[in-house]
């Protein structure tokens, strides 16, 4: 088989030009694509616990503690400790902060205007369709991948 006959390759392919367009767009006020999903993450009035951020978009703890770090350090937001529970901090956006955020939004506002004019309702109602069976098909593969490697593991213990 080949690669651009794999339904992988497309969605791939797709979301990299995507990501390219994103960090260009972002590029143009010191960003990143992955700063403005994080950015966008952020409630704007009650903050959020920075635990909640990393799941939301699918990044790792670790990438997520730099960029933190780093978007702290900007100046483009700050943290906070939960005054109820001392293990849970809250990360807030700087006003600076909010205006990033503002500029995200609108780049993805901007892309989905333009992807609605371009492809009718009809059409985008059943590709949404077909990508949230795509993802329901592969949460099912990981869940039955893990069991397998449950199952492995368990054999291997009685050997």
């Amino acid at each position: 088989m080949r690669k651009e006959d794999t339904i992988d390759f497309h969605i791939k392919w797709t979301w990299h030009a995507i990501s390219r367009m994103y960090n260009i767009y972002a590029g143009q006020n010191d960003m990143t694509m992955s700063i403005g999903y994080v950015l966008l993450n952020i409630d704007l009035d009650n903050g959020t616990p920075a635990t909640k951020i990393g799941p939301s978009i699918g990044m790792e703890p670790r990438s997520l503690t730099r960029m933190l770090k780093s978007l702290e350090e900007k100046g483009w937001i700050y943290r906070q400790v939960d005054e109820n529970d001392k293990r849970f901090v809250n990360v807030f956006l700087t006003e600076e902060g909010k205006e990033k955020r503002n500029f995200a939004r609108d780049g993805v506002r901007a892309f989905n205007h333009t992807i609605r004019k371009v492809i009718p309702q009809e059409k985008l109602d059943v590709f949404l369709e077909v990508i949230d069976k795509i993802k329901e098909v592969v949460d099912d593969r990981t869940e039955d991948t893990r069991a397998g490697l449950e199952d492995l593991k368990k054999m291997e213990t009685v050997h």
